[in-house]
């Protein structure tokens, strides 16, 4: 039973911001954000890194998995009323996740350019060739990008599982939030001589431009998602 009266996804409310749009997005921002992709690299290009890149992209997989479906049963499939406190409140906190993003982008911004102190590396980086399978699978869901998780959770909330469309881009946000550990991966089974030695160059490029990724995607990603916001609330 869910807990708010609710009517059928954008059929007597065009004026909703499409879901599909939304969740296509947020997934992409999540698939592509630098800071999970390094240690995931990391675990790829360790001993036995091909099952503990698995057991991470299931780790990874599930945990998407399992926020979709509490945020499903929580609405019971349907989405909230427009202008009810569920909708309104799910819309303030999309908007304020954006005024986030664009705060920690420009934040970045400002420290672009200054010395900054060298950070020693996570303990679990320094044993990574003996991390356990069980490790790796419990440390997806911890380096996952929680900011982008909670504007999902603010989306799927608008879902409405009678409709084709809604469950489609419910499937579509989590497969291709996991895409890209999901290509590595494949990639590292096929070639995995050739493989490593990408992983490797990947993950320099990725660190070299980790600070432009965080200011510009945080950026576009905030205002994206306070635009969003701003319409729903108004319409």
């Amino acid at each position: 039973m869910h807990v708010f009266h609710s009517v059928p996804y954008a059929a007597h409310d065009p004026g909703r911001h499409p879901l599909f749009v939304d969740l296509i997005v947020i997934g992409l921002a999540i698939a592509f954000d630098p800071l999970p992709l390094i240690p995931f690299i990391l675990i790829l290009t360790s001993k036995r890194g091909t099952a503990k890149g698995a057991a991470f992209i299931v780790g990874w997989f599930l945990c998407l998995s399992l926020i979709t479906a509490l945020t499903l049963l929580f609405t019971g499939g349907e989405p909230p009323s427009s202008g009810s406190v569920p909708s309104t409140t799910s819309l303030a906190v999309r908007i304020a996740i954006g005024v986030g993003l664009i705060g920690f982008g420009v934040y970045w911004r400002r420290r672009r350019g200054r010395p900054r102190k060298e950070k020693k590396p996570p303990k679990w980086q320094q044993g990574v060739d003996n991390m356990s399978i069980w490790f790796a699978l419990l440390l997806a869901p911890i380096l996952q990008p929680w900011g982008l998780m909670a504007a999902g959770v603010t989306s799927v909330m608008e879902a409405d599982l009678k409709s084709a469309a809604s469950v489609v881009a419910l499937i579509l946000f989590v497969v291709i939030a996991t895409s890209t550990y999901l290509a590595l991966e494949i990639f590292t089974i096929v070639r995995r001589d050739r493989a490593h030695v990408l992983a490797l160059s990947l993950r320099g490029w990725i660190e070299g431009h980790t600070q432009q990724a965080i200011i510009w995607g945080s950026i576009v990603m905030g205002a994206f998602l306070i635009g969003s916001g701003v319409y729903g609330l108004m319409t």
